[in-house]
């Protein structure tokens, strides 16, 4: 198979017709490979547009997902960006790419242990990867400038808005199936926050997760 061409058309038939435009973001996704973070059995489906099955019932994002919350997030070089869930250590070396430096947590010691072998051998050492229950909080390296929550969350936990930085973004996939709200949420002041709409999708679950008060009757 050749991986080149299907990381182009990749770019030209997902990417693209998904309104991004970002040409950094492009540039980003054409240059990183995405084909050798993918397990190896899903190597020739790296640039298909299907969540790649992972360890542990997770999965990856589709490339346009990766995409689009790259772009609604607008991270700067200067940015300190918190990633809930490593998983395949993709989305840290793209996000370490653009930001400044990257603390990525996740509750699997393998998904984290290979991570660190694969950012190594790409060079990218500007990763701090953390094991631990990042669910509903998560204070060590805040504040932050970007949070990226990578599984779906029923409720959006306070904790989460509070380690936010003035001008700070998070993006986070909240709701419950088969609704959820690709969201990413912006502080503008120590109490205020301005939520923004990216699209609607649905995805697995954060591990953990704060569920929603059940109400009886």
């Amino acid at each position: 198979m050749n991986l080149e061409q299907a990381r182009h058309n990749m770019i030209e038939q997902q990417i693209r017709p998904w309104e991004v435009l970002d040409q950094t973001i492009l540039d980003l996704l054409t240059r990183i490979a995405r084909d050798e973070y993918v397990p190896a059995a899903y190597r020739n489906m790296a640039y298909a547009d299907i969540e790649i099955p992972l360890d542990h019932g997770q999965v990856m994002m589709t490339p346009k997902v990766e995409a689009r919350l790259l772009q609604g997030l607008a991270i700067r070089s200067s940015d300190s960006i918190l990633e809930i869930g490593t998983g395949s250590g993709y989305l840290t070396a793209l996000l370490a790419n653009i930001g400044r430096h990257v603390f990525s947590v996740d509750i699997f010691p393998d998904f984290l242990e290979q991570a660190q072998r694969k950012l190594a051998s790409h060079g990218i050492g500007n990763v701090t990867l953390e094991e631990g229950d990042a669910s509903r909080r998560w204070t060590q390296g805040a504040p932050f400038d970007v949070v990226v929550i990578t599984g779906s969350l029923p409720i959006l936990p306070e904790p989460y808005k509070n380690i936010l930085r003035p001008g700070g973004r998070l993006f986070a996939i909240v709701g419950q199936a088969p609704v959820m709200e690709a969201i990413v949420m912006t502080r503008i002041a120590d109490n205020e926050w301005r939520s923004e709409s990216l699209f609607e999708t649905e995805f697995p679950i954060l591990i953990g997760a704060q569920q929603p008060p059940q109400f009886s009757f």
